[in-house]
C-alpha cells in the first residue's frame, strides 16, 4: 500500500515545484530591528522579489 501511495503522489502535478520560498532581511523602520519577509514566489518572479 505504502508504495502505491507514493507513486500516486509523483504522478500528480509538478505545480509545487514551480514555487520556491524566499526568504529576504528587512530593516524595519519602526524599531530598527530586522524581520524576516518569508514568501512562496514562483521560479520566475524570485529575482524580482529581492530585487523590490
Amino acid at each position: 500500500m505504502a508504495k502505491k501511495a507514493v507513486a500516486t503522489l509523483h504522478e500528480g502535478s509538478t505545480d509545487g515545484r514551480a514555487y520556491s520560498k524566499v526568504i529576504k532581511m528587512v530593516k524595519s523602520p519602526k524599531t530598527g530591528a530586522y524581520i524576516f519577509d518569508e514568501q512562496m514566489v514562483p521560479n520566475k518572479d524570485v529575482k524580482e522579489f529581492f530585487k523590490n
